[in-house]
């Protein structure tokens, strides 16, 4: 008995060589005509357009402290009356804590003793002075002895001076005061502490003193110049401040970028230390030649265009740049006018696939 569907299945080699070239030839037909097609036709191509752009540098930025002032204390003492935490805003002049001591009370007993002494003394010298100039028209002394005792009370007069700047220096070693309005940042001593003298017991940040610093990479780094300006958006959606390039160290740090410092150009900047978001500088306008970006081919890492000539259609490799809308700026290897290839070009750009083509076996 015959096994018809068995033969049926069986394919003859000469009829399976025929349908594969035959595929061929039709996927090279149809390119080809598609081809054609598109070189003879100026549907679908487009000139280049030149663009007047404004280029941006966008990064990370975040909110810092220009410079913190520690707060020592003048002389070896105990801290008493510290009454700040992190965060608080106190004035320029204000009293932050005391200090305490046998030393700092001895100086003050000795001081305050200095006052009282001296004091004395110009009491007694005012005095004596009045009873010479009394006795002077009644010729009981001299105009010497006048001129003696004027002296001798500018002197007591000096004496007391010198003394209480002496008790008002002890006073102020005894008092830790804020140099400058700001916010306290950090105490690293506490009530009954015994610190040393210059040793810190606060750090301050000074009211005003905060800037941006923001990170830039690679190309970007050669565009970067001290007064540029932009714009800084917190993250936190609250309104633009508008910035200016204040600093450019000119050194990379270990991740192969720069930070930079970015000032406030305007008055009283609403933002805070730690505050973080996107600073956006604008650089230079410049004219750049922009193609719809669905012309871009894109092929081992490269960027081309098809692009129609008198000669025929052509492969021209460009280096693309921002996008605006539909359109996509290109940085270089275009010019102006250039007729750009849009319908069918990643087709056109790979014709070759069809001499390529291999009968499989």
């Amino acid at each position: 008995m015959k096994n018809y569907g068995s033969a049926a299945r069986r394919t003859p080699p000469r009829r399976k060589l025929a349908a594969s070239a035959c595929f061929a030839s039709s996927l090279a037909f149809c390119l080809s005509t598609g081809l054609a097609t598109g070189q003879t036709s100026d549907a679908g191509v487009v000139a280049a357009q030149l663009h007047t752009v404004t280029p941006h540098l966008v990064a990370y930025a975040q909110v810092e402290p220009i410079t913190v002032v520690p707060v020592e204390a003048a002389e070896t003492g105990v801290i008493s009356g510290l009454n700040v935490v992190p965060g608080t805003h106190v004035r320029a002049g204000q009293e932050i804590a005391q200090l305490s001591g046998p030393t700092l009370q001895t100086q003050l007993m000795e001081s305050e003793a200095g006052v009282r002494s001296a004091r004395s003394q110009l009491r007694a010298a005012q005095k004596l002075l009045a009873i010479e100039r009394q006795q002077l028209p009644s010729h009981l002394t001299t105009r010497q002895a006048v001129e003696q005792a004027e002296s001798a009370q500018a002197q007591a007069q000096a004496a007391l001076n010198n003394a209480q700047s002496r008790l008002g220096f002890v006073r102020q070693m005894m008092a830790i005061t804020a140099p400058a309005g700001g916010v306290v940042l950090a105490l690293t001593s506490a009530n009954g502490q015994l610190v040393n003298a210059g040793q810190p017991v606060l750090t301050l940040q000074p009211d005003g003193r905060l800037w941006l610093r923001a990170g830039y990479y690679g190309r970007q780094l050669s565009s970067l110049r001290t007064g540029m300006t932009g714009r800084f958006t917190p993250s936190d959606g609250s309104a633009p401040i508008r910035v200016r390039v204040c600093s450019i160290p000119g050194v990379i740090a270990a991740g192969g970028g720069e930070s930079i410092a970015l000032c406030s150009t305007q008055a009283n900047a609403a933002w805070m230390s730690g505050e973080a978001g996107k600073v956006t500088l604008e650089l230079p306008q410049k004219m750049l030649v922009a193609v719809p970006t669905r012309a871009l081919i894109l092929n081992q890492g490269k960027w081309w265009v098809m692009v129609r000539t008198a000669k025929g259609d052509r492969p021209q490799q460009v280096a693309p740049g921002p996008a605006e809308g539909w359109n996509t700026l290109i940085e270089s290897g275009l010019a102006p006018g250039a007729r750009v290839i849009v319908t069918n070009a990643y087709l056109l750009f790979h014709a070759s696939i069809a001499e390529q083509f291999q009968i499989p076996d």
